[in-house]
């Protein structure tokens, strides 16, 4: 619950306290925010569907989730343009303020099982039994590797609105291409959790799918590109579940929010690449260079599935 609230006062010091200070205040607790829900989230959901006896449902409700979030935003983008010309930018951040707090009065109601600590409990003592579960286990060391590669390298998605700008539409036309992707994205996370024993022939699919959709260079081809966009959303929410179904939950949300580092890490190095290569090459080539690592993940899986 505190994360959400956490980043709901960083947007209120950048909407409505003027400086360089309280835009770094503002940056700051988004990522003190960042860090206390990165794991804690997955683990508390398989844990209780776990106890429930439902742990093979992880996939399809985190997918559903991811669905539900993605349709949201998809709303919110057609309600920032009235809501910024009726308000600016301090209705934006009261409206980003608000869905926060609503946020975290809901994640007030999520169900908790708390158990009693054991001796050696506590922060130090959870962090070694995750860094040992790591460490001991060559199958979960792939896995949390390929929970990082398959979602780090998502973050290209941030600009998709330059590779429809390279197809030669219109500014006016380039918010429905990205709809069209979003479309994509929801959709995936709603097949989560189907075909998971075929993991590696779909993200394989699905890099090709990038690949073709970003050659044609038209904006036909971003009917490829929002396929692409779903088997990759669908393909993160395997990962997530292999990689969930393979932890002790002593160690659970420290292994997870390890994997959340990773997906930073190759995140920085998505968009190092793309800046970078972007003085070289144009957009739907970049996009196509980037979509290769999805064919060699998917190829590999499918030789070697675990």
């Amino acid at each position: 619950m505190s994360s959400p609230l956490l980043t709901a006062t960083g947007f209120g010091l950048w909407t409505f306290l003027p400086g360089y200070w309280s835009f770094a205040a503002g940056f700051v607790l988004w990522g003190v925010a960042t860090a206390i829900g990165s794991g804690t989230a997955e683990a508390l959901v398989y844990e209780e569907l776990a106890r429930l006896d439902a742990a093979d449902a992880y996939p399809r409700v985190t997918g559903r989730a991811e669905a539900v979030g993605t349709t949201a935003m998809m709303i919110a983008s057609g309600v920032a343009a009235p809501a910024m010309a009726w308000g600016g930018y301090q209705a934006a951040g009261v409206a980003s303020m608000a869905s926060l707090v609503a946020a975290a009065l809901v994640a007030r109601t999520l169900p908790e099982t708390r158990e009693e600590p054991g001796d050696d409990d506590g922060y130090l003592g959870v962090l070694k039994a995750g860094f040992r579960e790591v460490r001991g286990s060559r199958t979960l060391g792939r896995r949390l590797l390929l929970v990082s590669a398959v979602t780090g390298l998502s973050a290209f998605d941030e600009y998709l609105p330059l590779l429809a700008q390279g197809t030669g539409v219109g500014d006016a036309w380039v918010p429905p291409l990205m709809v069209l992707v979003s479309a994509g994205f929801a959709a995936g996370g709603l097949l989560a959790g189907r075909g998971l024993r075929w993991a590696g022939p779909i993200t394989c699919a699905g890099g090709l799918l990038l690949i073709a959709g970003a050659a044609v260079r038209s904006p036909w081809g971003f009917v490829f590109v929002a396929a692409a966009f779903g088997v990759i959303q669908w393909a993160i929410t395997a990962a997530d579940a292999r990689l969930q179904h393979g932890l002790p939950d002593r160690s659970r949300a420290t292994v997870t929010s390890m994997a959340g580092l990773g997906t930073e890490v190759m995140a920085v190095l998505t968009f190092a690449f793309y800046g970078l290569g972007s003085e070289l090459a144009p957009s739907w080539l970049l996009f196509a260079v980037l979509a290769v690592p999805y064919t060699l993940i998917g190829a590999f899986q499918g030789r070697r599935a675990e």
